[in-house]
């Protein structure tokens, strides 16, 4: 086993490593940029050394300063968790020419996996079956198979991964302008612009296997299934997959491991297939998409169900031991659950945002992978993802039950969240029934991302709160000043809203709604309204504030007199909806456009957001241009509407 090692990563993935070291008695060494200097992956490092910069380029992507870190530090291997390095050969090739062991498969089986039209052709001679479609090198004549292969079809970068330069084309009119659209995305994301051409799957489910080799045999820890998606991103994973017969696990599991050994796999990896359920799971009806030479954000619910630390088990093949078990070792015990919560205004598309976690509060019970403290910020550099929640029962329903309420008891307040969508995803009918497919999100997203109204009890304890009322403060024995006090709260969730709070006592509130009364009281960490106790809890932090009770209520305090200045609002300027940079400006001065056109491109937070015109106009002033670094809020294109 190593003495040392060296972590290539931030964020939780990097804070999930630390902890298998600690339990095996393998010393850490940290790497960071700027902005994460004091990041929680830093803290609980035994070493930690600057990269600088602040972007990923800048950072956590220099292959040559994370070596000469390593070496500096005495560690003798470089883990590089998921993203950025983990799936690039030639920084293992590096690694290893500085007499390092990277932690994870070889250059040759990366490379082998990396291009899907190359790693297609493989798996045919591997006996693993593939999704009908084109996979040759020629990027002529694209159109004429698409119409080969039948449409709905799907386009699909060949270097890509997390859904970029991925398009669906339902009819051919359809193809030429979607075929340009993926091949700009994933010249962009991967430096390559080629693609294959896929027949769509209609009744599509994600079911990925779990895969451990030693450089020679592999074996499979079952399978995942990761249907709940949007826009091809992962939203909530588990295992093992609801409906699998022991004859299709069987089957996906076997032609996993031929694909591991095809490559001479060393490591923890991932063979996704995409199902066709049209008709139910059945064992002939599984294809091969691709395969991740890394560890997996959703690795957590492998290891709940089967007992094993993956990590684990990376160090020890990498070190030089053997496979830790052997197939017929491992099995399955009961259901997992995992969730990605993520900072992003869901109502607002689902848009990445930052913030401060002023709160931060998890469920008892549920795992939590997380590289942010209470207090951190949620920075516009790198990926928005603040936990993965991950839940273990005996059973899919008890295990389901667990994660809404653990989503339910979670509370983060500084900072939008999805966990509101999360939760209503965990009480969706169908995927209770376990009838999921990826399409499920997309066909109820308007029921999954509305938001309920507080109710009035709810509106009357952000009265308190916004006053400051909230805060306990200890009563004087036998002494009361309190008595009769009255104060107006200005407060909003959608709209501004003005509440009498009268103060009877240190824990002891009257609240006058313009629909309610409701008598409050607050006694060690309690709430209790109109003499009932709630599971309520408040939190308020300048003019930010949220109730959280069964769900997240974020409210604003109003500032009257800041309020008044923003009253223009809605005047038909596109704002920045967080920093980013712009990378496309479509429009000019002067130019007609349409409701629901493409005015710019912002990237942020490793994803690139189109803003459009929300109703028919013309473009009087563009106040940016492509490459300007914009903050939040800022303005891009002021619209006049047509009359």
């Amino acid at each position: 086993m190593f003495n040392k090692i060296l972590i290539a990563n931030r964020g939780e993935i990097a804070c999930r490593i630390i902890d298998t070291c600690r339990r095996l008695g393998v010393g850490t060494v940290a790497v960071h940029s700027d902005v994460d200097a004091n990041a929680r992956h830093v803290e609980m490092a035994d070493e930690a050394i600057s990269l600088g910069g602040a972007t990923p380029a800048e950072s956590y992507l220099r292959g040559d300063a994370i070596i000469a870190a390593a070496k500096a530090t005495g560690a003798q291997a470089i883990h590089p968790g998921y993203g950025f390095l983990s799936e690039n050969p030639d920084f293992v090739e590096a690694v290893e020419q500085a007499g390092l062991t990277f932690i994870g498969p070889s250059a040759h089986a990366i490379r082998a996996m990396g291009l899907k039209d190359a790693a297609k052709a493989l798996m045919v001679k591997a006996g693993v079956p593939v999704v009908p479609g084109y996979h040759e090198a020629s990027q002529d004549n694209l159109a004429a198979e698409a119409d080969k292969i039948g449409y709905p079809v799907l386009i699909k970068a060949v270097a890509g991964g997390g859904g970029k330069g991925m398009r669906r084309v339902n009819a051919a009119k359809d193809f030429a302008q979607e075929l340009e659209a993926a091949q700009t995305e994933a010249q962009k994301a991967f430096g390559n612009a080629a693609v294959l051409i896929e027949k769509y799957v209609s009744t599509p489910r994600h079911i990925e296997v779990q895969v451990f080799g030693d450089g020679t045999k592999a074996v499979h820890l079952f399978e995942r299934d990761c249907s709940l998606q949007r826009r091809h991103q992962k939203v909530i994973e588990e295992a093992p997959a609801p409906g699998m017969t022991p004859e299709m696990r069987d089957a996906m599991g076997q032609a996993a491991v031929r694909a591991a050994e095809a490559v001479g796999y060393a490591g923890a990896g991932t063979v996704e297939f995409i199902v066709d359920a049209s008709d139910g799971l059945q064992a002939d009806r599984f294809y091969f998409m691709e395969m991740n030479t890394r560890l997996q954000v959703e690795h957590p619910v492998t290891e709940a169900i089967t007992g094993v630390d993956l990590v684990e088990w990376q160090l020890r093949v990498a070190s030089g031991q053997g496979l830790p078990a052997q197939q017929d070792d491992l099995s399955i015990t009961g259901h997992s659950f995992e969730a990605r919560i993520y900072a992003e205004d869901v109502p607002a598309g689902f848009l990445p945002a930052i913030g401060t976690l002023h709160q931060l509060h998890f469920a008892d019970g549920a795992r939590i992978d997380t590289g942010v403290r209470k207090g951190d910020e949620i920075s516009p550099h790198y990926d928005p993802m603040i936990a993965k929640l991950t839940v273990h029962g005996p059973d899919r329903a008890t295990a389901l039950a667990q994660l809404t309420r653990a989503l339910k008891a979670t509370r983060i307040g500084g900072t939008v969240t999805n966990i509101g969508f999360l939760a209503a995803l965990s009480e969706h009918s169908g995927f209770a029934a376990g009838d999921v497919d990826t399409g499920l999100i997309e066909r109820d997203l308007e029921a999954l991302t509305k938001a309920t109204a507080p109710c009035t009890k709810t509106r009357a304890l952000a009265a308190v709160a916004t006053l400051g009322l909230h805060r306990t403060v200890p009563a004087f024995a036998g002494v009361s000043l309190w008595g009769g006090v009255e104060q107006t709260a200005r407060f909003a969730f959608d709209e501004d809203e003005t509440a009498q709070v009268e103060t009877l006592s240190p824990t002891q509130f009257r609240v006058t709604l313009a629909d309610a009364i409701h008598d409050i009281i607050h006694t060690d960490g309690t709430w209790r309204v109109d003499g009932a106790k709630t599971a309520a809890s408040v939190w308020c932090n300048g003019d930010q504030g949220a109730v959280f009770w069964g769900e997240t209520y974020p409210f604003t305090v109003v500032d009257p007199l800041d309020r008044a200045a923003v009253q223009g609002a809605g005047d038909g300027v596109t704002r920045a909806p967080m920093p980013g940079l712009v990378r496309v400006v479509d429009v000019a001065a002067g130019a007609q456009v349409k409701a629901g056109d493409r005015l710019l491109v912002l990237e942020a937070m490793k994803m690139e957001h189109a803003l459009r015109a929300e109703a028919d106009g013309t473009v009087a002033e563009v106040m940016t241009s492509a490459g300007d670094q914009v903050t939040a809020g800022a303005a891009l294109v002021r619209m006049e509407a047509d009359d």
